[in-house]
């Protein structure tokens, strides 16, 4: 009897377990838990526009004192530094009157040692009562007024020292030479541009028509393809795209046009003035989305199934971020499901 109770026991939790499995793997049971409610949402209409990758501040290494180029230290495309060098302007003028003043500072000091030797005689002189306290004043005075003369001079020569270090052309700020202005050589003069220095900040640019001035504004995201993409198709390149945002919308038009500055990470790497492949907002609409999994086709046609067993024809619209767009076909409350529970109503829009 006990062997008997075990048996059927055993058989009873093989038979709940075989029950719980078939109600798993049943239509019924896939559909319930894989079903769509459908719904209205809010997408928004995307235009595919180019815009230029630009520096958001350009500056320019320019020459401090006129003269001649005589080293140039960088080129085009290289990357520089704030304060780093990159260029060389001199005068020949100063580097004479620099010899000038030294040969003066040569014969002032051979005055000043004649002075000091003869303010010594004199002091010697009138200690012992044999020199007159003008002839001391005199000498003292000649002494003073040598000192004075070759201080004056080291100062006139540290100027001339200092201006030919202006000569040194130096970058304002750090980033990326677009252009030498200047060749080795060639006479340059006081703030004339040696070298364009774009900022390390890149943006993206902007160039929409004036209808769409009434759409964007700053805080927008917009979708930028990768380097490259500029005549590939929207949908090959979705995957690819990445997400920028307006960060300055220019209050004036140009030539019609609005202009407007996009953030994205990861343009230090493009040439300045490249296109790029941007999608923008234009307007929004109401519309149907449904996970594209639920469409299936037969005889070029496109149906979904509907939780009450029946299949309708849809037709579907363009791809989007959360699925397939339903331009007609389907209406609010509907529920979509993979597979239907029952044999599936054949409707008049079918043609079965």
């Amino acid at each position: 009897m006990i062997l008997t109770l075990k048996t059927l026991s055993s058989n009873f939790r093989y038979a709940a377990q075989a029950i719980l499995l078939f109600t798993l793997l049943s239509p019924g049971a896939s559909a319930e838990s894989n079903s769509y409610p459908v719904k209205q949402q809010t997408v928004y209409d995307l235009k595919s526009v180019f815009a230029s990758v630009q520096s958001m501040d350009i500056t320019q290494g320019r020459a401090r004192i006129g003269g001649t180029l005589v080293e140039l230290l960088v080129d085009e495309g290289d990357i520089v530094k704030a304060g780093q060098k990159l260029a060389l302007v001199r005068d020949a003028k100063q580097k004479l009157q620099i010899a000038a003043i030294a040969s003066k500072l040569n014969s002032l000091q051979a005055q000043l040692q004649l002075a000091t030797t003869t303010l010594k005689r004199v002091s010697t002189l009138h200690n012992t009562g044999k020199a007159s306290q003008a002839e001391l004043d005199k000498a003292q005075t000649q002494v003073d007024v040598v000192t004075a003369n070759i201080a004056a001079l080291k100062l006139d020569q540290a100027v001339i020292r200092e201006a030919q270090s202006q000569g040194d052309v130096f970058a304002p700020a750090g980033g990326r030479v677009l252009n030498i202005k200047a060749i080795q050589g060639a006479v340059v003069m006081p703030g004339e541009p040696i070298a364009d220095i774009a900022a390390d900040s890149y943006i993206l640019r902007l160039l929409l028509p004036e209808r769409h001035a009434r759409f964007i504004k700053k805080g927008d995201t917009v979708l930028v393809a990768e380097r490259g993409m500029l005549d590939v198709n929207e949908e090959t390149s979705q995957s690819t795209r990445r997400e920028g945002t307006v960060s300055q919308v220019y209050p004036e038009l140009n030539n019609g046009r609005v202009v407007a500055d996009v953030s994205v990470q990861g343009l230090g790497d493009f040439f300045v003035g490249e296109r790029v492949r941007v999608w923008v907002s234009t307007d929004k609409r109401q519309t149907y989305v449904i996970p594209e999994s639920y469409i299936h086709l037969r005889y070029g046609l496109s149906f979904v199934y509907l939780s009450n067993g029946s299949e309708i024809v849809i037709q579907p619209g363009s791809k989007l971020d959360g699925g397939i767009e339903v331009l007609s076909g389907l209406n609010n409350g509907d529920t979509l499901v993979h597979r239907p529970t029952s044999s599936p109503v054949q409707t008049n829009s079918a043609g079965q």
